[in-house]
């Protein structure tokens, strides 16, 4: 076999391999296979975790559970270094070379939550003094439940309400805790000479502020001057504002998502879509440029790119090059029964009249309008001084009543 030979053996097995470890689509029966494999791991992991700590269950079943655990950290280990093999193909889209993808996904919230799923589990066989610290960094091990997000879209809202409204949230915390603070120093200066012990200094309020602010106080530490009743009638009262401040973001920008899926489904029901391949070559105006400078018509998108063997999303910064093959779907005319406008297709023969001249010659009727021309295999969009040749396939919108046939053939 030679070198060429086996380097697309290896570029099809890892992508393969990457297909697999990403979430399926319901036709790939071995990707779905996997991603149902991996959230039982998952569960199954947390499962034994928490069974160990009660001691009756640790005395009965603690080999079997460290064994599922064992067998469990294993599969994050190998689920880990699939991912790491196959990166170039996770943002492949964004023309990344293996290292970039590497260090991109390495560095990512899910790759460190990937790599301390496992790695702390092994530590202690090399780092035998490190046991209690290394069993504390597996609790990270539960942040792997995020992967389950990625196979559900109800839960996918959470994540995206969250990062859509990060800014939002960041501010009202913000104002928390800086709230927190003056309160605690506030109290202080109100409640120290009555309560040295307890409002001992200028933090020892934080508590105090804390259980007041975000919940409705436990009790252990509460003012006895009046001045200091007041300001915490007051700081209760404000309390209850600033809290409900992120919960009615979270609340608005899960209506807002709720509300845009809804929108997205009628749409998705109401409205049809035709679509058509495009294919890029050499010299035209689309190749070379990436997907957010092209300008598309109101109601037009760009479904899907193929590139060779690879299925690309049409995300805005994707260049298309030679040779690519470009998907676009568009909203069909539609009209009522009074102004019924039908597509037509006609092809032109030798001795069709239209054949050898430009459209601009032809006699046709003003309510017709030629929209594209088909002609071999090309799609050539028509102007006024392009010339009609024997065999073209000509569509045209029309108002006048043609045959109910599909191809007209004159």
């Amino acid at each position: 076999m030679s070198n060429l030979q086996m380097d697309k053996k290896g570029y099809r097995i890892r992508k393969r391999l990457y297909e697999i470890t990403e979430v399926g689509y319901h036709l790939d029966n071995i990707s779905r296979g996997y991603d149902v494999i991996n959230v039982l791991t998952i569960l199954l992991n947390l499962a034994a975790s928490i069974l160990y700590t009660y001691e009756d269950v640790r005395s009965q079943y603690g080999e079997i559970l460290l064994a599922v655990e064992t067998v469990t950290a294993v599969f994050f280990a190998v689920d880990y270094m699939l991912r790491v093999i196959s990166v170039r193909f996770k943002y492949e889209d964004k023309n990344m070379t293996e290292g970039m993808a590497l260090r991109r996904y390495v560095f990512s919230f899910m790759g460190i939550v990937d790599l301390l799923s496992w790695l702390p589990y092994f530590l202690p066989i090399f780092f035998p003094a490190g046991t209690v610290a290394f069993r504390m960094i597996r609790v990270v091990r539960i942040l792997r439940l995020f992967r389950v997000n990625a196979y559900h879209d109800s839960l996918s809202i959470i994540t995206e309400v969250l990062y859509e409204k990060r800014q939002q949230l960041v501010s009202s915390v913000f104002i928390i805790l800086m709230l927190m603070i003056g309160s605690s120093l506030c109290m202080y200066s109100l409640e120290h000479e009555a309560q040295p012990e307890v409002f001992s200094n200028a933090f020892s309020g934080i508590w105090w502020a804390t259980s007041t602010l975000l919940t409705v106080g436990y009790g252990d530490i509460y003012p006895i001057t009046t001045l200091g009743k007041v300001f915490g009638i007051f700081i209760s009262f404000l309390g209850v504002g600033m809290v409900a401040i992120p919960t009615g973001i979270i609340s608005a920008g899960f209506v807002s998502q709720y509300t845009t899926i809804k929108n997205r489904t009628d749409y998705g029901y109401k409205m049809n879509m035709d679509f058509i391949r495009i294919h890029i070559e050499e010299g035209e105006d689309w190749c070379n440029k990436r997907l957010a400078d092209l300008s598309l018509p109101s109601g037009m998108i760009m479904a899907v790119i193929k590139r060779g063997d690879d299925i690309l999303i049409p995300r805005g910064d994707v260049v298309l090059i030679d040779d690519d093959i470009v998907v676009l779907g568009a909203i069909p005319y539609e009209s009522d029964e009074h102004d019924h406008i039908e597509l037509q297709e006609i092809v032109l023969k030798k001795q069709h009249p239209w054949a050898g001249l430009p459209i601009q010659k032809l006699d046709i009727s003003r309510q017709s309008v030629i929209v594209l021309v088909k002609r071999r295999n090309k799609a050539l969009i028509p102007n006024g001084n392009m010339v009609l040749e024997a065999g073209d396939r000509v569509f045209l919108y029309t108002k006048l009543h043609l045959s109910d046939a599909h191809v007209i053939e004159v």
